[in-house]
């Protein structure tokens, strides 16, 4: 038998923290006030002022840290084990970028404090702009969004007021089928109409299917490059000049950035605006909401509609921000970004290097070549492609046995693995997203094959082991319909 990840292990069982409440029992001990004691009802308004909140808990420290600590070891991370999620990038974040993301003047300044209070903060921004213009090969970068999907939307509006002051705003744009799934939603947000292009038997772009669609009202293109079945699109200089030569625009979504950064820049082959998600290829721990950052990355073509404000050096060195911009989209989040992912991503930049980033993709791509070489003989692989970042497998091997992709994944947990996405890319039903990102060294992926092997052995010689698990998780199979229709998400007594 293969070397197991996951063993079983003594772990203890936790009530809520409510349960563990008794009347009196507090983790504090204030001096008696020596002024005099302030008037909340003033400030707050009385009615948002309790002398007892009845339903809070009362607990010791002890019982505080030894109730969170319990719960932690239930929790799977990137700092326990693969995390091989498709298209979300799950890698491991340096802990040297958490601390300076956490330095005083860096963690606890004002968003409006004034730009002469601030010069370090301003330069850390137009440095991490600069360095991103050129790891994509675009002329100038907005660091506001927040996340992807807003990044997306601040690239559309901006061709959209682009092809707006020259008279022409046209009403459509085009999506391949295997484009990042936010993409409709940006460009409808925007106000366009949307039209889905097919993929080729390649799985990439058709030049024919693009021909035909590119009308004198399609505004741009959006693109994921590479898509999200892992493969780069080899015609896309072509693609891009289709686009052009009538009048459209191309966007990329940079989502994918793990596995081009070092090796091509996105502005070198015709795109005229991307976005990035840092929190995903260049270190902050993501999941769950949050944080992120999707800068957008544009060439000169759009620089008027860029968000303001624009950070910008004057002839005396000092820096600030530039909101005399007449043309521009406005503002897409309140302040200037999420200024921690910023910092974190600096500094992965500057750690790197180009070398470095270069050999981040390059790992990247060798681990998901590596997983596709090692289990194509155990599950379809619907488009068998050279891959770079990620590898698509799809159940079409196991569903004779009733076998759903759902039953893979819960399976998976019972080898200690986070398992993969899942029903996603939508044009591969039960399809199997598979990212292992630089992180992971051989032994890792071994143990993740090995553990997909057996379970493709169990498919075929004990089925219903698949379609009751997982089976030694803490929680097992939840009812995730009934979970998504309704939710329960505070604890009542």
């Amino acid at each position: 038998m293969p070397i197991r990840k996951s063993t079983p292990h003594v772990n203890q069982n936790e009530g809520l923290i409510f349960e563990r409440s008794s009347r009196g029992r507090i983790g504090y001990d204030l001096p008696a006030l020596d002024v005099p004691a302030a008037d909340l009802s003033v400030a707050l308004g009385s009615n948002n002022v309790r002398e007892q909140i009845d339903d809070f808990p009362e607990v010791s420290e002890m019982d505080v840290v030894r109730h969170f600590t319990r719960l932690s070891s239930w929790n799977y991370s990137i700092d326990a084990g693969m995390y091989p999620l498709g298209s979300c990038t799950m890698k491991y974040n340096p802990k040297i970028n958490e601390r300076v993301a956490r330095l005083e003047g860096i963690a606890e300044t004002h968003p409006l404090a004034p730009e002469l209070l601030i010069q370090g903060n301003l330069e850390i921004l137009k440095t991490l702009g600069d360095l991103l213009a050129e790891v994509t090969g675009m002329d100038a970068v907005s660091l506001q969004p927040p996340a992807g999907a807003s990044g997306e939307l601040a690239g559309v509006m901006m061709i959209r007021a682009c092809l707006t002051e020259r008279g022409n705003p046209r009403q459509k744009v085009l999506i391949p089928d295997s484009a990042h799934g936010t993409n409709p939603a940006s460009a409808v947000i925007a106000g366009y109409e949307v039209e889905s292009l097919k993929s080729d038997v390649h799985g990439c772009v058709s030049l024919e299917a693009l021909g035909a669609a590119m009308s004198d009202d399609v505004a741009a293109l959006m693109l994921t490059n590479p898509n999200t079945l892992g493969i780069f699109e080899k015609n896309i200089s072509r693609i891009t000049e289709i686009v052009h030569q009538r009048g459209g625009l191309v966007y990329m979504d940079g989502a994918n950035l793990n596995a081009l950064m070092g090796l091509t820049r996105p502005g070198d082959f015709g795109i005229d605006v991307m976005h990035m998600n840092l929190h995903k290829t260049m270190s902050t721990p993501h999941g769950g909401g949050g944080p992120g950052a999707g800068p957008v990355a544009i060439k000169n073509v759009l620089a008027p509609y860029l968000p303001y404000p624009v950070v910008e050096q004057n002839s005396q060195g000092k820096y600030f921000l530039n909101h005399d911009r007449p043309f521009s989209i406005g503002k897409v989040k309140a302040f200037y970004g999420n200024f921690g992912t910023l910092v974190r991503a600096l500094c992965y930049i500057l750690a790197n290097g180009p070398e470095g980033l270069r050999e981040t993709s390059s790992v990247a791509v060798l681990n998901a070549n590596y997983i596709k070489h090692k289990l194509r003989d155990y599950y379809d692989l619907p488009y068998d492609e050279p891959v770079l970042h990620e590898v698509v497998f799809s159940n079409k091997k196991q569903a004779p046995q009733h076998i759903s992709v759902m039953d893979i994944a819960k399976r998976l947990m019972d080898y200690g693995f986070h398992p993969p996405t899942v029903a996603f890319p939508l044009i591969v039903p039960g399809a199997l997203m598979i990212e292992p990102t630089e992180t992971e060294g051989k032994e890792e992926l071994d143990l993740f094959i090995d553990a997909m092997k057996e379970i493709a052995a169990e498919a075929e010689s004990n089925p219903d082991l698949l379609h009751h698990a997982p089976h030694t998780t803490r929680i097992k199979r939840l009812d995730e319909v009934q979970a998504a229709r309704r939710p329960i998400l505070r604890w009542k007594p």
